[in-house]
């Protein structure tokens, strides 16, 4: 399922004192079983574009495109509850909306709001806590016992229960440790590449970019200012440091290399590459000799 966003503007507050453009003249495209990462500075439109994606917010001018439902300014909000099935969304910090009083009526929650069953709910929550890494015993206990990770794995099978064919991603590893961090964004990985699951993260971690992603879209003041893969985009540093969006560990320590003689066929992204690359050189090298 493809999302197209065509001349899209969004204001916050039209016609008011308050009025507040956040949106301008968007136009993108994000291809079914692709892995998208969507970056750029607080107050970019990052959280808009994000709304926009399953409904929760419409265009004040253009068009949203979300598989064969478009989305224009004047759609009756009644119709819109089926896309938020097709399109999950998680919140940074989802730990924070968990509230019945055992995991499993948690997951089940969603799915029950959209009339599967009792037993097909708990079907779902089953699959999914497994599919989060967590096991079968912690099915009966309460979120609120479970540590911060946990919980986030809790919240996040809430999501996929739902069986979306696209997953939202909003600062998922916000407040994670290292360790929690890798295995959270492995398991989104695992989701991408068994299930062919579409991802769309939202994020400022540009190491995650350059592992994960295979599309990127860079924001600023509500525009797109630059889009394409990780290697192009993140090829040309002295402009990612004049936005002041971060680089990634390889490329910053493969830019410190190249000042002190180094030289790359192009700027590794990931720390393997970067390995990769060294080890071409130091056999080249050693072949010269």
């Amino acid at each position: 399922m493809d999302i197209r966003f065509e001349q899209v503007d969004f204001t916050y507050q039209p016609n008011t004192p308050f009025e507040q453009r956040a949106l301008f003249d968007l136009n993108l495209t994000i291809t079914d079983g692709s892995y998208t990462a969507i970056v750029g500075h607080t107050g970019s439109g990052k959280s808009t574009l994000l709304q926009h994606l399953n409904a929760l917010v419409k265009p004040t001018k253009g068009s949203v495109t979300i598989g064969d439902r478009k989305i224009v300014p004047e759609t009756n909000n009644k119709n819109l509850k089926p896309i938020r099935k097709k399109v999950g969304i998680v919140f940074q910090f989802p730990e924070a909306q968990l509230f019945e009083e055992t995991v499993a009526r948690d997951i089940a929650f969603g799915p029950k709001n959209f009339g599967a069953t009792g037993a097909e709910g708990a079907k779902l929550a089953a699959e999914m806590l497994d599919l989060v890494g967590l096991d079968a015993s912690y099915l009966e206990r309460s979120p609120f016992e479970l540590s911060g990770g946990q919980m986030r794995r809790v919240a996040i099978a809430g999501v996929l229960a739902m069986e979306p064919e696209v997953l939202v991603l909003d600062e998922p590893t916000a407040g994670l440790d290292p360790q929690g961090r890798k295995e959270m964004m492995e398991m989104f990985q695992h989701l991408h590449e068994e299930r062919g699951m579409t991802i769309i993260l939202v994020t400022h971690l540009m190491d995650d970019v350059a592992n994960y992603a295979d599309h990127v879209i860079v924001l600023e003041q509500g525009r797109i200012v630059k889009a394409g893969s990780p290697q192009e985009v993140f090829q040309e540093i002295d402009w990612l440091k004049a936005k002041q969006l971060g680089v990634p560990t390889a490329a910053s320590f493969a830019e410190k290399l190249m000042a002190k003689g180094v030289a790359f066929e192009q700027l590794p992204l990931t720390a393997e590459a970067l390995a990769n690359d060294l080890l071409k050189g130091s056999k080249k090298a050693g072949e010269d000799q």
